[in-house]
């Protein structure tokens, strides 16, 4: 039977690409989908009122977030491959598995970084030095579970730039009393939803001294989602206050509330196929958002 899930277009490619298709994640685009939305909710609130999105400014976010995503991949696979091999779940990534050497992703990665910038080229210049100054925090996310128990927070940073540069795209420059509460609400997000997902490696984790906030919350990691959904809730109330959003906009962020409640009611963190399927999900999540910021503003 005919198949359209990213994982079959990738198996369907010639095998000498497949690596380097893995290596960038196509096969697993859940993550991707998890950068692009802050980027798509940033540009619904910059619309103006009684108007659509830029259809243009998200196809051309949408293309950044699948580069941007692979880069981040690409990097972080080359910081760990000596880690990865040693984790049942992560062993066959390419660089760990040996499919393709450090060599040839970095040349993969400077192809995937020189594509972004043309991406990046196509916005105005207060756009474009906001977007390079993230560069920092891909390059150096993946370090963090080395030093500290909260990477998560850095990769909060890191994957919800968007939200900045998304408003900075349409308007010329941030209005931050809207991006900055919309990054926070992102940040948290984050939190809850890579929180989950370190929660399949924990043992492997603990075994090779990796770090993440699944180990530093254990037993109490319910309890701290919690509080993170209500951070982020309060946020994306205070974001749409400054922008004057309307009723659609406050009914997708109690969609959102109960999304992420029955979340954290029903997440097993001892059950790794149910923390992916939670992580997962959290696509459903930035979707209810973005309709409700559509609706708002027609």
């Amino acid at each position: 039977p005919l198949s359209f899930s990213a994982s079959e277009l990738v198996r369907a490619a010639p095998v000498p690409l497949q690596p380097y298709l893995r290596l960038m994640r196509l096969h697993q685009p859940a993550g991707t989908w998890l950068l692009y939305l802050p980027c798509t909710w940033s540009i619904g609130l910059a619309a103006e009122p009684g108007c659509l999105p830029d259809w243009h400014m998200l196809s051309l976010f949408g293309l950044g977030a699948v580069l941007m995503r692979g880069a981040g991949c690409t990097i972080n696979d080359m910081w760990d491959r000596n880690y990865d091999r040693k984790v049942a779940r992560t062993a066959s990534r390419p660089l760990a598995a040996g499919d393709i050497s450090t060599f040839q992703s970095f040349v993969f990665l400077g192809g995937q970084l020189s594509l972004a910038l043309c991406v990046l080229l196509c916005l105005n210049y207060y756009s474009i030095v906001l977007g390079a100054a993230s560069l920092s925090l891909v390059v150096t996310y993946p370090l963090m579970k080395r030093i500290t128990y909260w990477p998560q927070l850095v990769l909060g940073l890191t994957f919800n730039w968007g939200a900045l540069l998304g408003w900075s795209a349409i308007r010329g420059s941030c209005e931050w009393s809207v991006c900055l509460p919309l990054y926070v609400a992102g940040v948290m997000w984050t939190l809850v939803y890579d929180t989950i997902y370190a929660h399949q490696d924990k043992r492997d984790d603990i075994m090779i001294g990796v770090k993440s906030t699944a180990l530093q919350f254990n037993e109490d990691t319910k309890q701290w989602l919690s509080g993170f959904s209500l951070a982020m809730l309060l946020s994306l109330c205070m974001a749409g206050m400054n922008c004057n959003q309307t009723f659609p906009y406050y009914s997708a962020v109690a969609a959102v509330g109960a999304h992420l409640a029955h979340q954290i009611y029903t997440l097993d963190i001892d059950k790794p196929e149910d923390c992916w399927k939670k992580f997962a999900s959290n696509r459903t999540v930035g979707v209810l958002l973005f309709i409700g910021i559509v609706l708002g503003n027609l």
